[in-house]
């Protein structure tokens, strides 16, 4: 029988999660907090712990769990960095609060997916449980993989596979919701630097008078909100990658910041007269064409050339629709997994439907779609849920 572990300090979410694996058939302890866990941490006897965040960021180290166990972190706002930060920590998966059970299931499904035929057992116990050294190479396989074998994204998985080794600037061009920043992980993750921190920041997000701020840090009091020093992203990536995502939108002042990090390899906080050295690979992405952009005087010409050692350039959905039909079956797989549904069949004229419509929207629009036909359709999608549901206007 598979044994929990539950760690949070909150007694309903601890309370309630125990009786509903208990119900569920697992064996399962629950404490408060990782000082209560240490009593219990060496029992070689549990196959997950389930932990929230703030618990697991707290670990002086992962080796204080038990050590053959499979990590689940529960979080309340996870993020993108948040995420990739746990899996490097050696956690399996990452599952939101308020936490739904069909979600969590699915993951203690995979968690304890190598294992004994005991029928007595909701899911099977793995016969090898994962040493950390194991989970941490299954957290680099959460990075999603680029799915396609059209000629054009087969040319963007070759110069990943090229550039990556190199510590060569990036910049990644294309339209929204190609998976630009699934290429920049992907560098990430192929390089020499895979095990130091990636830190994405989308300068798109953040107010022209704040970017600075973010990017190179500040001291205390360089500026009324300034309450404490706080290290910019630059810092934060040392020995890692900085992916600057739509660099494009990037104010006139911290680009010739950045240009000067670049040429120097060194960063000034706001607010500060003294230099901190760094050493960081930069990634860029942009929807723009910063050659045009450069002509209406929005972004410096010698920054653009810094920044484009190799330009990566990735295809709308419209340049490679023979994919579609890879695509499909892998957000099908996947987004029932996470729903922990059973994968539906989706019929070869469904597929040919979705080949025909107009994707602006790119990847990102064919996954929102798909996962509106899982939801929607029957038993499995056929043409007519995808001429019902498709597009959002029909219905």
């Amino acid at each position: 029988m598979a044994k929990l572990l539950i760690i949070d300090n909150q007694r309903g979410v601890r309370n309630v999660l125990k009786e509903k694996l208990q119900f569920e058939g697992y064996e399962t302890e629950a404490v408060e907090n990782t000082e209560q866990a240490a009593s219990l941490a060496e029992n070689p006897d549990f196959d997950v712990v389930i932990i929230d965040e703030k618990a697991f960021n707290g670990l002086s180290s992962p080796e204080a769990l038990p050590p053959s166990a499979a990590v689940i972190v529960t979080c309340e706002n996870p993020s993108l960095d948040s995420a990739l930060d746990a899996m490097r920590k050696g956690c399996f998966d990452l599952i939101r609060k308020p936490i739904d059970m069909n979600e969590l299931l699915a993951s203690l499904k995979r968690a304890t997916s190598d294992a004994s035929d005991n029928p007595d057992c909701p899911v099977p116990v793995r016969k090898n449980t994962a040493t950390r050294a194991k989970v941490r190479k299954q957290a680099a396989g959460k990075v999603e993989n680029i799915i396609g074998n059209s000629r054009q994204i087969t040319h963007v998985k070759s110069l990943i596979d090229k550039v990556a080794p190199s510590d060569a600037r990036v910049l990644i061009t294309g339209p929204n919701g190609t998976g630009k920043e699934l290429v920049a992980h992907w560098l990430h993750e192929k390089s020499e630097r895979r095990d130091a921190p990636f830190v994405e920041v989308n300068c798109a997000a953040i107010p022209s008078e704040l970017i600075e701020s973010e990017l190179f840090g500040h001291e205390k009091g360089a500026f009324t909100s300034a309450v404490k020093q706080r290290r910019g992203k630059f810092e934060q990536a040392n020995g890692g990658t900085l992916f600057l995502d739509e660099i494009g939108d990037m104010s006139h002042s911290a680009q010739a910041k950045v240009l000067r990090a670049l040429q120097e390899n060194r960063i000034c906080r706001v607010g500060s007269d003294k230099d901190v050295e760094v050493d960081v690979r930069i990634i860029c992405a942009t929807n723009k064409n910063l050659r045009d952009e450069i002509r209406l005087g929005n972004f410096r010409e010698d920054l653009f050339h810094r920044l484009s050692v190799i330009v990566i350039t990735v295809p709308p959905l419209s340049d490679r629709l023979e994919d579609i039909p890879l695509l499909v079956e892998y957000f099908v797989e996947k987004i029932s997994g996470e729903k922990g549904i059973n994968t539906k069949h989706v019929d070869e004229r469904a597929i040919e439907e979705l080949k025909s419509l107009d994707w602006t929207g790119n990847i990102r629009e064919l996954r929102n779609v798909v996962e509106r036909l899982i939801i929607l359709s029957g038993d499995q999608i056929t043409l007519e849920d995808v001429r019902n549901y498709a597009l959002s206007p029909a219905w």
